[in-house]
């Protein structure tokens, strides 16, 4: 669509382009909540399994606070690749990144530094790799999908050969206290308040903050938020960033988790983030997504896992099972999207 412009003084009339609106601010809120009460009936409906199928065991507290803690570390990677992905990126690396960054904090020269020596190391080299990937992709012209899978392959194999193949054992008393019982705010695990503050934290940076609203333009239309004055380039660049520093923090909180540092840690994180966040409502062609859909997500996966788990099912049972939900809820994005 286009409107006509005022010509200047013996000039002639030019045309500019004019982004359409699109469906106004109600009705996508009117899509989101219900996207958000379908997630919720699910997570409910799963409960609901678990508690019949394993009611001792699963309603358990102590298996319930399990499953809100393993939901954590792959919940923060979620975080950063929702953005990534409404901006119309993808990050395949994630699960290397988080791999890398552990055992880089937890090398015996590492924990000389204590607490907050693991904890800096974490978050740095989570941030270098995601620099390096936003380099390449928003300066260098890559394709995402290349550039992360060469980040993929390069940091698992420097993770490996920092490593040589064995676990690093954590022996700093403050990080692994963190995961003791002892350490439990009001029955909360420390994990998974982490994990709500980088939820929160990621809400209002998507919903409440120009960042926000830059990132969902340019993964909607780059060419558009290009011409309306958005740096494209620097955009995507702290897209890549963002999901650097959440993999840098998941990695910290999986050594808290597991007490070491290994080089297969974070395995199939970045199909379980791309998951989570394409069941929450996120489309894969960018522009549009949510926060809370991508945690709801998170929620149902880790929950299904933990049922399979309780009822000794296998694991290619329960691939499958994820495979076809993911499978369901693309189906039904495309057919949200063919009606509007």
């Amino acid at each position: 669509m286009t409107q006509p412009v005022s010509p200047p003084r013996g000039g002639t009339e030019k045309e500019v382009p004019q982004v359409s609106e699109g469906p106004g601010p109600r009705v996508a809120f009117a899509r989101a909540d219900v996207r958000t009460l379908s997630l919720l009936g699910v997570l409910a409906a799963l409960v609901l399994i678990g508690g019949i199928t394993a009611p001792d065991a699963f309603l358990d507290t102590r298996n319930l606070q399990l499953v809100l803690t393993q939901a954590s570390v792959i919940g923060v990677v979620t975080v950063g690749m929702t953005f990534v992905i409404i901006s119309g990126g993808i990050d395949l690396s994630v699960g290397a990144i988080v791999a890398l960054a552990s055992v880089w904090a937890t090398t015996v020269a590492t924990q000389e530094f204590g607490f907050a020596g693991i904890l800096f190391t974490a978050v740095i080299v989570g941030l270098g790799c995601g620099l390096v990937n936003g380099v390449l992709i928003a300066y260098g012209g890559m394709v995402p999908f290349i550039a992360t899978l060469a980040m993929l392959a390069s940091a698992r194999g420097l993770a490996l050969q920092i490593t040589d193949g064995s676990t690093q054992v954590v022996t700093v008393t403050s990080v692994l206290d963190l995961g003791n019982r002892d350490a439990y705010v009001l029955g909360i695990p420390p994990l998974v308040l982490v994990f709500a503050a980088v939820t929160v934290i990621g809400w209002l940076v998507l919903n409440r903050t120009t960042f926000g609203r830059r990132s969902v333009a340019v993964g909607g239309n780059a060419e558009a938020a290009r011409l309306a004055g958005i740096d494209v380039r620097r955009q995507r660049l702290y897209l890549y960033l963002l999901s650097g520093l959440c993999c840098g923090i998941a990695a910290f909180l999986l050594i808290v988790l597991a007490g070491s540092g290994q080089n297969t840690n974070g395995n199939l994180y970045e199909l379980d983030a791309i998951a989570a966040a394409i069941i929450g409502g996120t489309l894969l062609s960018g522009g549009r997504g949510t926060i809370v859909g991508s945690v709801l997500g998170v929620l149902i996966f880790t929950t299904i896992t933990n049922i399979f788990a309780l009822n000794n099912l296998q694991t290619d049972v329960q691939q499958i099972a994820k495979g076809a939900i993911i499978v369901a809820a693309v189906l039904v994005q495309r057919r949200t999207a063919s009606t509007t």
